[in-house]
This record gives C-alpha cells, structure tokens and sequence, in this order.
C-alpha cells in the first residue's frame, strides 16, 4: 500500500515524472506522455523561452542556470523526445559555433583550454538528441586526452595540472559516456568504453564519497541531495548514473545505499535537500519539501538493485 501511495503521489506532478515513473518503474513505454512533454508543463516553459537566435538566456553559458547549455541538460533529463527538431538545431548550432582550438566546446574565447565538465555534459545531451557523430569526434578526442593516471577526469587537469580525478568532473563525463554508448555512436567506442570502466572504479574505489586515504567524507555536499545537478555531484546521482548505465552491483555502492535510505522519510518520500544559487528560468521543486524528482529517482536505483519492495508489488495497484 506504501508503494502505491508513493506511485500515486509521483504521477500526480509534472508530465516528465508522469512518464518515467510508468517507463521506469511500471515498465511501460507511454509515447503519449513523451509526446506531451513539450506541449505542457516543465517542458513546455522550457521551450517558451528560447530565443530566436536559437539560444537561452545570453547564449551558450551565461548566465548559469539560464544559459542554452544547462537548458538542454534540463530538458534532456525531463527526457523530451530526442527527436525534437527545435532542441536539435540548437544543440547543433553549438557545436558549429562554440568549439575551442583544443577541439572541445569552449565559451570563452580568452581561455585556450576547454573545460572538461561542459563537455561531459555536452556530450550527455548532444548524443541524447542524436547529433551527427561527425560533429561529436572532437569533443570524444578532447575527452580522451584528459583521462588521469587514477582513472577518473579532472576540469583542472589541462588547465593547472591537477593529479587527482574530480567527483564531479568524472560523473558529468561518465554520463556523457554512458549517453553516446547508448545511442550506439561509434567513433573511439572500445576506448570510450575503457575509459568508463576505469572512471566507475575511481567512484568506486572511493565508495562513492570517502577519501581513498583518509576514510572521511570528501565533501558533505556529496550527502545533499540535490536536482538539478548541473556541474556538481552528489551520491543520488551517482547512483542514478550506475542504474541508467546497467552498471552491476558492486558491494562498494552499499554504504551510499545505506545513506540513501536513511534520508527516505516516514511517508517513504525523499526532500529536495538543496538547491544551488543561481538565476533559474522556473523553480520545479522547493528546497526541503518532498522531492518527486529525488523519489522517483532514488526508487528506480533500488528498484534496479533489488533493494526494497519488490517491483510486482510497485505495480500491482495498476494491474
């Protein structure tokens, strides 16, 4: 009865949560739903306020989180169709328009390395709305120059030197990894597909947010929960990651599971624990209130482990 309280309650908000909670936790492919994601809600307000340059805000990168680039990571998550002619021609014009010299998306002219964890998640949702490979193979090249001797990605590597992975440099490049495997891209794959093991086992090795040498939590914003992500990490979404990219289950996700749980409250509910500053075009959830994007979030790892209520049990009230 929990669970079909909690399922009830998740199709009650926007029509993005609407659709992946049937495909990702009721198992079923609703188009319809997909479909209405530009034409209504989140998504729709989203696409209202593109300009006619084609662009969000001032363009690519400013102001954050206004910009085009973290607008078509929002949408990209809402998972709007992947076909949507209007959000392709902007992903396109990016990256005709806003490539550095290292071959990497750069938005500023001034500074001749491009930043590791923009193309990471440029990678996230140009390869999600299926741009040509052709226009991706110098953004992979870019990527693959920077993979550090302890298997994760550092924006600080080509820039200052940096000798140690970044939590969140790595899972913006995971995901972007993981995207254009998916879509079944091809160029410098095997290697892509190397450098994603290699990046899983520098979270892993590090449980997900302790320090490999001192045991202690890296970063307690690591623990607060947090969506949107934008550049920064947090244990929610390395585990979502892990789940979308059909990750196995290794015992080093445990104590982030454990943690996961314990955040889970009375009524089975996860809060939106923070929200990072910065000009929004709408704000979707409230700091501290119940959170659908970190329910449904939260639910669909534990439901991919195995962890918990049992999936027949999730849907039974729908049958």
């Amino acid at each position: 009865m929990q669970n079909e309280n909690i399922i009830k309650w998740l199709l009650k908000g926007d029509v993005s949560i609407q659709y992946q909670v049937y495909k990702d936790l009721l198992g079923e492919e609703r188009k319809d739903l997909r479909d209405r994601i530009a034409t209504e809600g989140w998504g729709a307000e989203f696409l209202a306020k593109r300009n006619d340059n084609g662009h969000w805000g001032q363009k690519f990168y400013q102001p954050k989180w206004t910009s085009t680039h973290y607008t078509l990571l929002d949408l990209k998550n809402l998972c709007i169709s992947p076909a949507n002619e209007i959000i392709q021609e902007s992903v396109e014009l990016i990256a005709d328009t806003e490539k550095g010299i290292d071959g990497g998306i750069n938005p500023s002219p001034n500074i001749p390395f491009s930043d590791l964890c923009i193309n990471g998640m440029f990678l996230n949702y140009a390869s999600y709305f299926l741009l040509d490979e052709t226009k991706l193979e110098s953004i992979i090249d870019c990527i693959l120059l920077q993979k550090m001797a302890d298997g994760g990605f550092n924006c600080r590597f080509n820039r200052f030197g940096a000798r140690h992975g970044s939590m969140h440099t790595t899972i913006s490049v995971l995901e972007g990894i993981a995207e254009y495997r998916l879509n079944g891209y091809q160029y410098r794959l095997e290697e892509l597909k190397e450098s994603e093991l290699s990046a899983r086992e520098f979270l892993l090795m590090h449980q997900l947010y302790l320090s490999d040498r001192t045991g202690k939590v890296i970063n307690p914003d690591f623990l607060r929960l947090s969506f949107p992500g934008r550049w920064r990490y947090d244990i929610l979404r390395a585990l979502d990651y892990f789940q979308y990219s059909q990750t196995p289950w290794d015992c080093r996700m445990q104590p982030a599971i454990d943690l996961l749980l314990k955040k889970r409250r009375k009524d089975n509910r996860w809060r939106l624990q923070a929200k990072h500053p910065g000009r929004v075009h709408f704000e979707m959830e409230k700091a501290g209130r119940p959170s659908r994007w970190n329910t449904l979030r939260a639910m669909r790892v534990l439901q991919h482990y195995g962890i918990g209520a049992k999936k027949e049990e999730q849907v039974l009230y729908f049958k």
